[in-house]
């Protein structure tokens, strides 16, 4: 069953996406060269950018039908920047919880995620000093906690080496397969798209 379609999609009549349908409950990696417009089409999927024309189905009705901020909850966007507050890791979990009006998630909880995203640092440790691949497995940790309904990511391995890469998108696909979370993956390496997609999706240059 598909949860998203697109049809006739262009947005700043740079970059025209052709007509694709996204499986619920898959693993869908999206690749491309560079400038074909991948990124823009996760910030298109959950609403942060808009089509100038064309169509967006999410389960069967146009995304401009839904409220934008609950959509957003809905469908998260793991971005390639990580958006971490300055603090440690159980303070980011708290306050991610807290602009969703629910109870921090207990020790346990958290450091499960952090074991799926393979970022098994201590809860105290300062996000300030983390590497850029570190900060982003945090942040890929704490999206993952919140149980979206679509996870979006936009190249989750770009810092990281082969093994470490390997790892984390293995806990993230699993996590999400055993949780009924649509995985959507940007990832520039063939390989990891072989080895972990249920399905690609190619996109051509920019036009």
């Amino acid at each position: 069953m598909k949860i998203f379609s697109l049809k006739d999609v262009s947005f700043k009549n740079i970059i025209n996406y052709p007509a694709l349908e996204i499986p619920e409950n898959r693993a869908v990696f999206v690749c491309g060269e560079s400038g074909c417009g991948k990124s823009t089409l996760l910030k298109l999927l959950n609403g942060t950018a808009s089509a100038d024309s064309g169509e967006i189905l999410y389960r069967e009705k146009p995304l401009e039908e839904y409220e934008p901020v609950l959509l957003r909850r809905e469908i998260l966007l793991c971005g390639q920047s990580a958006f971490l507050f300055d603090g440690n890791i159980a303070e980011n979990f708290a306050q991610y919880y807290k602009y969703r009006e629910l109870p921090p998630p207990q020790p346990e909880e958290y450091r499960e995620y952090l074991k799926i995203c393979s970022a098994e640092f201590p809860e105290d440790a300062n996000c300030t000093t983390m590497s850029g691949g570190e900060r982003h497995r945090v942040f890929t940790a704490i999206c993952l906690s919140l149980k979206p309904k679509v996870l979006l990511i936009d190249e989750p391995t770009a810092a990281l080496d082969d093994a470490t890469a390997d790892a984390v998108l293995g806990g993230i696909k699993n996590y999400c397969a055993d949780n009924n979370i649509t995985l959507v993956v940007v990832s520039h390496s063939r390989a990891l798209a072989e080895a972990y997609a249920d399905s690609v999706i190619m996109l051509g240059g920019a036009t």
